[in-house]
């Protein structure tokens, strides 16, 4: 959405450029709403000495019939104007929701660093919503202005001093409102920031509450996000009192000014430089001074709040990208062959590895770290320190990470199921229109989990796929890898929650089924590993032993401590 590492600023600018039309439209309907507003107190005074002190019916009759047109085009200018509005917040922060959703997906990662999914979420809806509702409140403070200034002309044509009173106090009044807007600014910024992580630790604990319950931390988790919960009130509540003293204070100074216009009206009218007309025409021109007034502090408010937000919305699209693109292109076709070069990240130390097309690879990782750190790389997540990823002679630092998660698919052992059908599921990493699933549930023995269901294929799951037991939404994932049929694909730990003959079937199956494939097995179940062509040991980081499953298992007995116990 912005370039060149957006700040609040550019943010707010931005969005109120990409609504331009609509707020000028408004704008204009708002500033004739309150002209017309303006001129009701203006042609009552008209009444009072046209129509009122002279008896005159036919001139009463005329001036009522303009003020009824006045509060016809008043109203019809209002709704319009509103709707007009609230269409272009909406349409501000949709535009803003999708520049975050964009950044988020984007292939170079990034902008998760730090920062909790529920954070993200509070980010991409509440901050959005806010920064948005500054285009739909800039028409009402530009009509606003508009309405001082015609209050202020109508006064001169009245009087004068009371048109310089207006004409001159206006100014110093909207300078103090912002001042005193400030501190309702920064601690907005803190109350957005508490509740983005309260939202981002209930989304955390929510997601993890099987496993809470399973280990009996529930009162753990209570403590932690009461704890959270309470600094995001304490911050809340400071903002909600820096709100209310914000709008005291102006409605206070604007009262303080309308009283002093109402007084030099009357001491106008007792000299009898005003007619009596005049002065109530000064007095509903003071009292209607207090819409506009309130109006700004509205929009003044509503920027204070929107700049904080902004402020948010700009760190998520400025995020330094995890990995960036490369100018490099891939062969076509891709045969697949990997090779790892010196590749040291994390708990990876100078890892060498040559994985040749079509073949299937099992990789044993006594350390679970290393084995994360390898499939951030491959799947380019994160570029290695040190050394270099290659695919088919092409360093994948090289390569866009768009065009790498094209050649390889990383399947990740706690890999999310959607709220949608199993069927959908599956088919999520394909052309849904041509691809056939029944390989893929097949050979990940899905097709029996289908078949368990009520409408089969067709069964909605639900969130994250928790409708289904551990096992069954493991089978799914990897149907969901192998119906994606990349030339690499790398999967880890698919089977630690199947039974053992259902893994073994499996491990068949997936064998037959990548057959011509590049395969990697990061895992240590036996089943998988007897199925591949050779298996490679991590330990400490670095290649340990290479061999043939059965080899490894007669001749090293570390490599069975791990795999056989």
């Amino acid at each position: 959405m912005l370039e060149g590492g957006p700040t609040g600023g550019h943010v707010l600018r931005r969005t109120i450029r990409g609504q331009r039309r609509h707020v000028v439209g408004a704008s204009l309907l708002g500033m004739a709403h309150q002209g017309c507003e303006a001129m009701v107190p203006v042609v009552i005074g008209v009444i009072i000495d046209e129509a009122v002190a002279t008896g005159s019916s036919s001139a009463l009759l005329r001036l009522l019939l303009v003020l009824a047109a006045l509060f016809f085009v008043l109203s019809t200018c209002y709704r319009t104007a509103a709707r007009i509005t609230d269409g272009a917040g909406e349409r501000a922060a949709h535009r803003l929701r999708l520049a975050i959703g964009a950044r988020v997906l984007d292939p170079g990662g990034g902008a998760d660093a730090g920062r909790l999914p529920g954070e993200l979420t509070a980010i991409a809806t509440g901050d959005a919503k806010r920064v948005g509702a500054v285009a739909a409140a800039l028409p009402y403070g530009v009509s606003a202005v508009a309405g001082l200034a015609i209050s202020a002309v109508a006064l001169l044509r009245i009087s004068v001093p009371l048109g310089l009173l207006v004409l001159l106090g206006i100014p110093p009044l909207l300078w103090l409102g912002h001042r005193i807007s400030r501190p309702l600014e920064r601690r907005s910024d803190a109350e957005q920031e508490r509740a983005a992580h309260a939202s981002g630790v209930a989304a955390d604990l929510v997601a993890g509450l099987r496993v809470l319950k399973g280990i009996g931390a529930e009162p753990a988790a209570v403590s932690r996000y009461r704890r959270t919960s309470q600094e995001s009130l304490t911050a809340a509540l400071r903002a909600a009192r820096s709100r209310a003293w914000h709008d005291g204070a102006i409605l206070a100074l604007t009262g303080i000014f309308i009283a002093v216009i109402g007084l030099v009206g009357a001491h106008l009218a007792m000299r009898g430089t005003i007619s009596i007309g005049e002065l109530v025409a000064a007095v509903g021109l003071a009292q209607f001074l207090l819409g506009p007034f309130q109006l700004l502090t509205y929009v003044n408010g509503e920027f204070a709040l929107g700049r904080a937000s902004a402020e948010r919305i700009a760190k998520v699209l400025a995020s330094p990208p995890a990995v960036t693109a490369g100018p490099v292109a891939l062969p076509d076709p891709v045969t697949g062959r990997l090779r790892l070069r010196g590749v040291t990240h994390g708990a990876l130390r100078g890892v060498d590895l040559d994985i040749a097309p079509g073949s299937m690879v099992g990789v044993v990782a006594r350390d679970p770290a290393a084995a994360a750190d390898l499939l951030l790389c491959l799947g380019r997540e994160a570029d290695p320190a040190e050394g270099a990823i290659e695919v088919d002679g092409v360093p994948l630092a090289g390569l866009d990470p768009d065009d790498v998660r094209r050649v390889i698919l990383v399947a990740h052992h706690d890999a999310d199921l959607f709220e949608s059908s199993l069927l959908d599921n599956v088919l999520a990493g394909t052309d849904s229109g041509t691809a056939d699933a029944g390989p893929a549930l097949t050979a990940s023995a899905a097709d029996d989990v289908a078949r368990a269901l009520p409408q089969g294929v067709n069964t909605v799951l639900s969130e994250r796929g928790r409708s289904l037991s551990g096992g069954q939404r493991q089978r799914v994932a990897l149907a969901r890898a192998l119906a994606a049929d990349h030339p690499v694909l790398v999967v880890h730990d698919p089977t630690t929650a199947v039974d053992t003959v259902t893994e073994s079937r499996i491990a068949g199956r997936l064998r037959e089924l990548r057959r011509g494939r590049t395969t990697l097995l990061v895992t240590t179940s036996p089943a998988l590993l007897a199925v591949t062509d050779r298996v490679v040991v991590l330990d400490g980081g670095t290649v340990t032993a290479d061999g043939r499953h059965p080899d490894l298992v007669a001749q090293d007995a570390a490599y069975r401590s791990v795999v056989l116990t």
